[in-house]
């Protein structure tokens, strides 16, 4: 054991001051702010293989309410992430949610900041 390392304190495979540790701002930089929240996440990443889904599937495999889904459709529909389309199946309305072409690339670039960040 070296004089910077005790065992009390740290463990053996722990960094010291002489080590590099990965730069990770570039990763930092590369999250997308609109996907740190956990529904929003949760809501693209639901849609990316997928042409569309409606609004009550959203919600029923999501487990929150319609205020809250429509919140954060609404806030990703406005950052481009996603595209709504309403209409009426008979005689009752409907929406549709469809992640946008620039939402999957976006999706795409932060899933691989996170697993940049989690293999640092």
């Amino acid at each position: 054991m070296t004089e910077k390392q005790n065992s009390a304190t740290e463990p053996a495979d722990a960094h010291t001051e002489d080590e590099a540790i990965p730069h990770l701002g570039d990763s930092l930089a590369r999250l997308e702010p609109e996907l740190n929240n956990p529904t929003r996440l949760a809501i693209v990443s639901s849609l990316k293989n997928r042409d569309k889904a409606e609004f009550k599937l959203l919600r029923d495999s999501l487990g929150v309410s319609d205020s809250v889904l429509s919140r954060h459709i609404t806030a990703l529909e406005k950052a481009g992430m996603v595209e709504v389309k309403k209409g009426y199946v008979g005689k009752r309305p409907r929406t549709w949610v469809s992640i946008s072409k620039d939402g999957n690339n976006r999706l795409d670039a932060h899933i691989q900041a996170l697993r940049e960040l989690a293999g640092a």
